[in-house]
């Protein structure tokens, strides 16, 4: 079976013949004015044909999320080789190679550049994420939020980070067992992804505890709606084995960048609140309990 062509993103402007060299090297080559498509990419291109565009490219918005994203390589000019100190800075903020636009190794170092950055991302995923429920676990989820607060710094917007304090699956282990309490805790996950966006981030933090990373808000009060939307989702009863199973959440909050601007000390807050506050009966979002709503739609009640 023939191996699929590698994906190439070439950001506008690229090196002159450059497309017309990657596709005769057997490769599929896209163009956009920027690097916001790739997540949809095996690799990106920049080029930098002067030292001034090679040390300029360390301040793109978008240049830490396509390298969170896929293998990054910036393409200098004869000109610009000598710029080690800018190349330096770039391979720091994720960028797989500097190398020259002509280099007749170019295909080779895309494809080696694409292989580093899956094994990367292979062993990122083993060792950041939660088992029971295939969520990303805390180690995964700070990685992604210094990723997004880096370009919250350039391009600022506000973002939300809830914690949700789970009460009850310790008394489904009691009753019904621990493998029931860990099938509870995978269709919480379930329920709360599917109350959530595509581009919200949902992770494990503990056997009784979740984050939800709310990154893309048009306003800082829309993360208490989508708190209290949550919490109003899990009261509604989950079923395992056969058996009805009630859980109660509380939920911590922190705001970036209010309460900080840092993955580490947003977190804390927001778990220092949710350990803080009751599940039930407290006005606003830490404890929010009013009744409504329905089970979400990709969530799956059998046990």
């Amino acid at each position: 079976m023939a191996t699929p062509a590698l994906s190439v993103l070439l950001v506008e402007p690229a090196a002159p013949g450059l497309a017309q060299r990657l596709r005769a090297a057997g490769f599929e080559v896209a163009q956009a004015p920027d690097a916001g498509a790739a997540r949809r990419h095996d690799a990106v291109l920049l080029h930098a044909p002067a030292p001034a565009a090679l040390a300029a490219l360390a301040h793109r918005a978008d240049l830490t999320p396509a390298a969170f994203d896929a293998a990054v390589l910036v393409l200098t000019g004869a000109a610009a080789d000598t710029g080690e100190d800018a190349a330096t800075t770039l391979l720091g903020l994720g960028v797989e190679d500097v190398l020259p636009a002509d280099d007749p190794a170019l295909p080779r170092a895309i494809r080696h550049a694409v292989l580093r950055k899956r094994h990367e991302r292979n062993a990122r995923n083993a060792y950041a994420t939660d088992l029971a429920t295939g969520l990303p676990h805390q180690a995964q989820l700070l990685e992604h939020m210094t990723q997004l607060l880096a370009l919250r710094e350039r391009v600022p917007a506000p973002m939300v980070l809830l914690v949700l304090r789970i009460d009850g699956l310790a008394g489904v282990a009691a009753r019904l067992g621990a493998e029931a309490a860990n099938i509870l805790r995978r269709k919480v996950a379930v329920r709360l992804r599917g109350g959530l966006r595509a581009g919200d981030v949902v992770a494990a933090l503990g056997p009784d505890a979740f984050a939800v990373l709310l990154g893309h808000l048009e306003a800082l009060a829309d993360g208490e709606r989508v708190a209290a939307k949550l919490v109003r989702t899990l009261q509604q009863p989950l079923v395992v084995a056969g058996q009805p199973c009630a859980v109660q959440a509380a939920v911590g909050m922190a705001l970036y960048p209010a309460h900080g601007k840092d993955a580490e000390s947003l977190l804390r807050r927001a778990t220092a609140q949710a350990a803080s506050v009751a599940t039930m009966g407290r006005e606003g979002v830490a404890g929010h309990a009013d009744r409504g709503g329905g089970a979400a739609a990709n969530d799956d009640e059998g046990g």
